[in-house]
């Protein structure tokens, strides 16, 4: 029998509750609903992202999993791209540079670790070493 008690109470959220912000450098072409995050658990994020003919590009700083839910959502890695359709899972481990788009596109994401901009300067240091830039 385990003794852990859980970091917060179980919790349904309602996607018509959920703001979705602005994401990427087009307005109106992708968004990110954050569900879940360091307020609510120690260990793990997830949230909604959309994307409608448009592109993000990223380092992934942790560890991530992409299911989508609608549209067609594509995920770049190394010139390769992998297309989504509903209920397909892609993923992606840390330090990956990708590039989210998609048609339509709305997928759910989750990733750990939660903290991962607490320890983003352990990233941009690797970025940096993989390129040959001084500190």
């Amino acid at each position: 029998m385990s003794t852990q008690t859980p970091n917060a109470p179980t919790r349904l959220y309602k996607k018509s509750d959920l703001t979705f912000n602005p994401y990427g450098s087009e307005p109106g072409k992708a968004s990110l609903a954050r569900i879940i995050g360091p307020e609510t658990s120690q260990t793990i994020g997830a949230g909604i992202a959309t994307f409608d003919d448009t592109s993000v590009e990223w380092t992934v700083l942790y560890d991530e999993i992409i299911i989508c839910l609608s549209g067609v959502f594509h995920l770049t890695v190394d010139g390769e791209t992998f297309e989504a359709h509903p209920g397909d899972v892609l993923w992606v481990p840390e330090y990956t540079p990708v590039v989210y788009s998609g048609q339509k596109a709305e997928v759910f994401y989750t990733l750990y670790p939660v903290n991962w901009t607490e320890t983003r300067y352990q990233a941009e240091s690797f970025n940096r070493n993989m390129t040959g830039e001084n500190l």
